[in-house]
């Protein structure tokens, strides 16, 4: 039987049982009442139409069943002398745009195993529709093809499908580009998300939690697609802000498969991961930081991807109104109330003091957040910025290690970031079973958004061990995070 008209016929007995129970609860509500019975049998039809709402309202649990990543091939490697070269070479940029990309990327920590689509290893570079088509297929593909069979489910028993990819919205749709290649199932619920940035990989994660909710009779299982489309975001021109993309963003994509199942349906693969907490936070009605981070053209025409020299303040802002709505959704109590006497002690020492610090905000105590969450998963958008989230959030060099280390092993991939260090933890053999994972993303718009993970399975001793993942890190996590050599100041 094919796996749609199967769904839809667990769905239809499912609605049929619940119908007939309702009915059968109000046949005996009324033989009670006919037959003049003792009034306590009145709650028995009672308690069960009580147990059938719980039931039915219920949210269904969403699962993690496994994630795949890619690692481009070889020959697309970059190694930071070919690229400051290449920069040299391809005849688009002057001097002083050269100067100042050499600059930035000799100051990144990259190390020399990050990779770019093929159209951006030629002279000139390639940035038209067909090549960025050709990196669609280049990077979905491959980790759908790894996604599947590490999972066992196949792309028939797929219902939903989100695809995040900020710069690159072509038509058809790019998850129509997926479910022809795989040929999916009529009903399938695709989704294509574009211009969320770096966030979006948590977005598609909460559209694929809707749909997995709101269909819980006939969609089973979700996959969420996160890449970016290098080609498209690549910048001649010489306007500064424009430029930093060029130095930062890499190639890589990652997919996940979601499910509401946890293995209770026969056959099911068992879960890695329980959904415990999504939080967004959207401050895109803030002028100031709406035009932080945007896609225009320059005084030349060219279109590329500005980065405002306000971000940081914008990106403090943004974490001040998310992280209050995350801490009070994912934060033990007994944190909640230390974190608040604390607050409450500090502000009356503020207002007892004769003159204010000037640096209220950094004096100011901070939640412990490792007491909701063991290992974390931060944007990946440079060493000096994830170092300065760390410092903020008011953890260690140790809790950001994952991030620092994707980003010098990677590069910045956007959201899919975020699952390669899902990854690095477990390579690295930390994630065991009841530990929380916390991924969060930051985007343009701005806004900030959160997934907060629970391992629910344990592989033998408790966790992976070290260098058992078979993926990207699997034959390199031992050297990261790399020791950083001195290189260059750049601010």
């Amino acid at each position: 039987m094919e796996m749609v008209h199967k769904d839809h016929l667990l769905a239809a007995v499912y609605r049929l049982f619940s119908v007939a129970t309702f009915l059968l609860c109000i046949l005996a509500e009324l033989c009670v009442f006919v037959l003049h019975r003792h009034a306590a049998l009145y709650l028995l039809p009672v308690c069960a139409m009580l147990l059938l709402l719980r039931r039915s309202g219920r949210c269904a649990d969403i699962n993690l069943v496994d994630f795949a990543y890619l690692r481009p091939p070889r020959r697309l490697r970059v190694t930071t002398p070919a690229l400051l070269e290449h920069f040299r070479l391809i005849g688009c940029f002057d001097d002083g745009s050269v100067e100042f990309m050499s600059r930035v990327v000799e100051a990144s920590g990259m190390c020399d195993e990050t990779y770019f689509p093929p159209s951006l290893h030629r002279i000139p570079p390639s940035a038209t529709h067909a090549d960025a088509v050709q990196e669609v297929g280049a990077l979905f593909f491959p980790t759908l093809d790894e996604l599947f069979a590490k999972t066992g489910v196949p792309p028939s028993a797929v219902g939903a499908l989100v695809v995040s990819c900020s710069g690159f919205c072509p038509a058809p749709s790019l998850a129509a580009v997926i479910v022809n290649r795989y040929r999916m199932r009529g009903d399938v619920k695709a989704f294509s998300l574009s211009g969320m940035g770096c966030a979006a990989g948590v977005v598609g994660v909460d559209v694929a939690r809707g749909m997995l909710r709101a269909h819980a009779g006939s969609v089973q299982y979700a996959v969420v697609v996160s890449a970016e489309i290098v080609t498209v975001g690549w910048y001649a021109g010489k306007d500064p802000s424009k430029l930093l993309l060029n130095c930062f963003f890499r190639t890589g994509c990652a997919a996940a498969l979601l499910s509401n199942t946890n293995g209770t349906v026969a056959a099911a693969p068992p879960a890695k991961y329980r959904l415990v907490a999504l939080t967004r936070t959207n401050l895109a009605a803030d002028d100031r930081g709406y035009a932080s981070a945007l896609r225009e053209e320059d005084d030349e025409g060219i279109t590329g991807f500005s980065i405002g020299r306000g971000l940081g303040g914008v990106a403090r802002d943004l974490l001040r109104a998310h992280l209050p709505a995350l801490g009070a959704e994912i934060l033990p109590w007994q944190e909640k109330l230390r974190y608040a006497v604390a607050l409450v002690r500090f502000d009356f020492h503020q207002r007892r003091s004769s003159s204010k610090s000037l640096r209220y905000e950094d004096d100011a105590p901070k939640p412990n957040l490792l007491a909701a969450a063991k290992h974390l998963c931060l944007p990946a958008s440079g060493m000096p910025m994830i170092r300065r989230l760390a410092e903020g959030l008011g953890v260690g060099e140790r809790e950001a290690e994952a991030a620092l280390g994707t980003f010098q092993r990677f590069g910045n991939q956007s959201a899919a970031s975020l699952w390669y260090q899902l990854a690095y933890h477990e390579a690295k053999g930390r994630v065991r079973r009841s530990d929380r994972v916390w991924q969060l993303g930051m985007g343009s718009g701005p806004k900030a958004n959160s997934a907060v993970w629970e391992r629910i399975v344990a592989d033998d001793g408790g966790a992976a061990a070290p260098g058992a993942d078979e993926g990207p890190w699997g034959d390199c996590i031992h050297r990261f995070p790399a020791r950083e050599q001195p290189r260059a100041e750049f601010n």
